[in-house]
């Protein structure tokens, strides 16, 4: 496999939002993975990883019987399994008041990470004296159907079947429904927020159950970002202007390193000479792997190039772009390419210092993402793929069938790259949801490279469209602090009125 294949791949199945060690998926994909089973959450003190029960302060863990197929009523459609969902109540008004109800629509992974990452709703409750609600993704952390065992669920075709975004709208259509009966708060308001992926879930569940959410934040979701939408180019020339706009130089080098490591790969003890340079650990043995790996934190530093400190994939300094390019710009380094480009994916990497070698063939998955690959090769595909001749990364060609060709699966299931559009809508958005949608803030930052396949005009009066320049991927949905720039701070102010006036016409309607 050529270095431009590798990322090709490594691009096609991204997770949209997480960071790499590299492995290999049972469908033969290089899949981003977690190097640390730890998470925190940014502006919480205690340490969750230790807290098993859940009922740490910040959130309490519940479980909602869901059905496996809410779309066919075949015997085995009606198997159950156990749905987590996390909740917090400490500022809700409760039903009398018809107090609204905030529900995060779960990514592609354990729902925890998320909920600790999305400070803006735990912020944000008080105001609105709001019921918080983080409900977990089908196949993903503990919300695994077939007896919830995951080597089961995710054993072949068939088990894997029922994971797709249309069932888990359904499953949270469902679990709100259900949730509000029970808390006798058929009339409390609901609004629905994500980021990335969660983001879509966010803007869709809005589409789809309307009668259920009255309004939705969809924070950094690439809902255009689909065959025959966006261009395959946009993602990667995003991050070639990332780079470029904080140093010539540092793209340059950056651009140029890629020959300069394949040259040395075929040199006799070439290996040998990258994983010294590099200081990569002892079971390193193909180029391509680092190649992988240096790509991957390029990737992952403009999508998290916040303004402020952040541990949401590793710990990273305020605006690390700006930092890679400082220690590539480095004179101390002279000449040395490799030198500098160590450097850069040190900042990314090892910010915190305490990584003596660097494991490429990691393949741990601490925050249960794998179920991605799937949906990545099923629905879920995504044309980010090909570079132009002014990339930061090495030039190749996009050709659509073997993009398509990379993500057959199974022999018996065939990628549907063009199926997201026609059920969720994507040509011609601005005059679809003209016609039906409203109640959606679509929020972008520019830096972010997902961002090129994100709506970035607003497109009738309910239907805003946020942009912040410096803005990074989903950046409004985390905690606050006090180095938070003015843009930030305003980006969040605008979101806060918008919402505020989506619940005061449901309460106006509600009295009618």
């Amino acid at each position: 496999m050529s270095a431009t294949q590798l990322l090709s791949n490594l691009l096609l199945c991204l997770s949209l939002i997480f960071q790499c060690s590299f492995a290999v998926s049972p469908f033969g994909k290089i899949i981003p993975r977690f190097p640390s089973p730890l998470i925190h959450p940014e502006n919480y003190q205690p340490s969750l990883s230790n807290d098993q029960s859940g009922n740490n302060g910040l959130y309490k863990t519940r479980y909602f019987t869901q059905i496996l197929d809410h779309f066919s009523y075949r015997p085995e459609s009606y198997q159950t399994f156990q749905q987590r969902y996390l909740i917090n109540s400490t500022f809700w008004g409760g039903p009398r008041r018809n107090a609204p109800i905030f529900v995060y629509t779960g990514n592609e992974g354990d729902i925890e990470w998320f909920a600790q990452n999305t400070g803006f709703m735990f912020e944000t409750a008080p105001h609105f004296n709001a019921l918080l609600v983080f409900i977990e993704h089908r196949y993903y952390g503990k919300s695994m159907p077939f007896g919830g065992k995951k080597e089961v669920a995710y054993s072949n075709a068939s088990m894997l079947g029922y994971l797709s975004s249309t069932q888990a709208l359904a499953d949270y259509a469902t679990l709100i429904t259900d949730l509000k009966k029970n808390l006798t708060a058929e009339h409390s308001p609901v609004v629905v927020f994500g980021g990335s992926c969660g983001g879509m879930l966010a803007a869709w569940f809005r589409l789809k159950y309307p009668h259920i959410a009255i309004g939705a934040l969809s924070s950094s979701a690439p809902i255009l970002d689909f065959f025959n939408v966006t261009s395959p180019y946009i993602f990667n020339d995003i991050i070639t202007r990332d780079f470029r706009s904080e140093s010539k130089n540092c793209y340059k080098v950056i651009k140029r390193s890629w020959q300069k490591i394949e040259v040395t790969a075929k040199q006799q003890g070439g290996l040998e000479i990258l994983r010294k340079s590099f200081r990569l650990c002892k079971n390193f043995k193909d180029a391509e792997y680092l190649t992988g790996w240096l790509e991957t934190a390029l990737v992952y530093a403009a999508m998290t190039d916040y303004p402020t400190p952040s541990n949401f994939l590793t710990p990273l300094p305020a605006y690390p772009i700006r930092q890679m390019c400082k220690a590539i710009d480095d004179p101390s380094k002279g000449d040395d390419d490799f030198a500098k480009l160590y450097g850069a994916a040190n900042i990314y990497y090892n910010y915190s210092g305490g990584v003596s070698c660097f494991d490429l063939m990691d393949d741990s998955d601490p925050h249960g993402l794998s179920g991605w690959g799937w949906q990545a090769c099923t629905e879920m595909v995504m044309p980010i793929d090909g570079n132009r001749e002014t990339s930061i990364f090495p030039a190749y060609k996009y050709n659509y069938t073997d993009t398509v060709s990379s993500c057959a699966v199974d022999s018996s299931v065939v990628s549907r790259p063009t199926w997201i559009p026609i059920e969720f809508g994507g040509h011609d958005i601005r005059r679809t949801l003209r016609r039906f949608g409203s109640n959606i803030i679509f929020f972008n930052g520019l830096r972010d490279p997902w961002s090129g396949g994100g709506v970035l005009k607003s497109i009738s009066k309910s239907i805003v469209a946020i942009v912040a320049e410096k803005g990074a991927h989903h950046v409004d949905l985390r905690y606050s602090t006090s180095e938070d720039p003015k843009w930030l701070q305003d980006v969040r102010k605008k979101e806060i009125k918008i919402i505020s006036g989506w619940i005061s016409q449901y309460y106006l309607d509600l009295a009618k």
